[in-house]
């Protein structure tokens, strides 16, 4: 009954091996969304901008991913719903001061840290690692932890004081619930903008069409006025 070596594994011995790879896993997924830019998979470095979505970019991939939009881009669908410079927001972050990273050893090298994060809430001082959930603030950049917005709560902004509403506020590196509803929101602050555009269109047309008739007069006067003149 026993194994070729006639010990009989246990349980625990059994499941032990998956259970660590499943945390080195998340582990990495939360280094990776929270430190490397989501469409050139490079360290994040400022100036640091955010989607609609809450994902993080860094400003200079997401320039060069609108200048060329190739289809061969694989990354090209993390940011799909980029149109313009205009559908993400320059975050203003805040230094995390026990960061380490781009700070030189003794053998003039320079590291990035990962243990820790780089940025903090300038509120509550809580690290924007992954294990706290963060937001920005759509009309003016700021971030800060969600505790902080709960606890403090304000229609004002903690650090610049710009004015904001529920819809401003944006979940970053979000659960799917959360990309689901900011999704939503994403669209209908679209299609709010569209349908503001098209009363001023159709006005410009209506009034252009309004002049082409006087113009068509002014044009056929020199034909049969004359005519009228002799009778």
């Amino acid at each position: 009954m026993g194994c070729d070596g006639g010990t009989i594994p246990k349980r625990h011995e059994l499941v032990k091996g998956p259970k660590k790879v499943e945390k080195v896993d998340k582990d990495a997924e939360l280094v990776a969304q929270w430190n490397y830019c989501t469409l050139s998979q490079e360290i994040l470095r400022r100036p640091i901008v955010a989607c609609e979505l809450g994902r993080l970019y860094n400003k200079d991939a997401v320039i060069e991913f609108l200048l060329d939009k190739s289809a061969e881009k694989a990354l090209g669908k993390a940011a799909s719903h980029i149109k313009s410079i205009k559908n993400v927001t320059e975050l203003k972050l805040s230094d995390n001061p026990a960061w380490e990273g781009d700070k030189g050893n003794t053998k003039g090298d320079k590291h990035d840290d990962l243990q820790r994060a780089r940025f903090i809430c300038p509120v509550v001082g809580l690290e924007m690692n992954g294990r706290h959930r963060f937001c920005f603030l759509r009309c003016c950049g700021c971030v800060f932890s969600e505790r902080a917005l709960k606890e403090i709560k304000a229609e004002v902004c903690h650090t610049c004081g710009a004015a904001f509403q529920e819809d401003d506020v944006i979940v970053l590196n979000g659960t799917k619930e959360d990309v689901d509803v900011l999704k939503t929101r994403m669209e209908e602050r679209r299609l709010r903008a569209k349908l503001e555009k098209k009363p001023q269109g159709h006005q410009k047309l209506r009034q252009g069409s309004l002049k082409k008739p006087a113009l068509i007069l002014e044009r056929r006067k020199p034909t049969w006025l004359p005519k009228a003149q002799q009778q």
